[in-house]
């Protein structure tokens, strides 16, 4: 019972931060800190974009224990992606930062969905 309650938390946690990173390059609220995040990576705003789009599909995946897999998938891969490109500019920091964000739906996968049987 106390594993799901702390799945069930994660997973509250994640949702949240997929929906609010999503939503606010998609309506065009990015906030000054988050464009400083992303300019010495040298992507584009449409890159932030379908970054945007892929944490609003994780979100929604994420929610459902049947799709629960993809969206963990999705988040991970997303971060990855970050990190990648941290990587590739020497920013080494910024890559670092991202360590936590990646294992939150790798912990997940571990802790599996709180409503699956």
């Amino acid at each position: 019972m106390f594993i799901k309650v702390i799945s069930g938390l994660l997973l509250l946690l994640s949702v949240v931060l997929n929906l609010r990173h999503g939503w606010a390059s998609v309506s065009g609220t990015i906030t000054p800190q988050t464009k400083q995040f992303f300019e010495p990576l040298g992507v584009s705003q449409s890159f932030m974009l379908g970054l945007s789009w892929l944490n609003l599909l994780a979100a929604g995946l994420l929610l459902f224990p049947a799709t629960f897999l993809a969206g963990n998938l999705l988040n991970a891969a997303g971060i990855l992606l970050i990190m990648g490109y941290a990587l590739q500019t020497g920013n080494l920091r910024l890559a670092a930062l991202e360590i936590p964000f990646l294992l939150l739906p790798l912990g997940l996968l571990w802790l599996r969905h709180p409503l699956a049987k």
